[in-house]
């Protein structure tokens, strides 16, 4: 009689089991679609408009600075911000949305 209602609890703590969890499962399952997945897609968008960045195209950095890119390395631009000035940045350093604004054409 004990050893029966002993396997009966134990056989219905299996489900149970699950359904604790499962709020777990759906808080991970949203964080991911919500925050994982778009930081791992603009960080994609990122990378390869830095790659496909040319000389005489214009940037704005991340510090604020716009200026034109002059010489591209593997790691740096150099960015001449006007007047002579030439200043050497690393290829991360370039805001991916201000840079996309500035060099987009206006429309009319």
């Amino acid at each position: 009689m004990i050893t029966s209602t002993i396997l009966l609890q134990a056989g219905g703590s299996g489900a149970s089991g699950i359904m604790g969890f499962l709020p777990m499962i759906l808080i991970i399952v949203v964080f991911y679609f919500f925050m994982i997945r778009p930081q791992m897609k603009k960080a994609k968008d990122h990378k390869k408009y830095i790659e496909e960045l040319k000389v005489n195209d214009r940037v704005v950095t991340t510090a604020g600075i716009h200026g034109r890119i002059v010489e591209i390395s593997e790691t740096t631009f150099l960015v001449d911000v006007g007047g002579g000035v030439k200043i050497r940045f690393d290829k991360s350093a370039v805001a991916l949305e201000a840079s996309k604004a500035l060099n987009t054409p206006p429309k009319a």
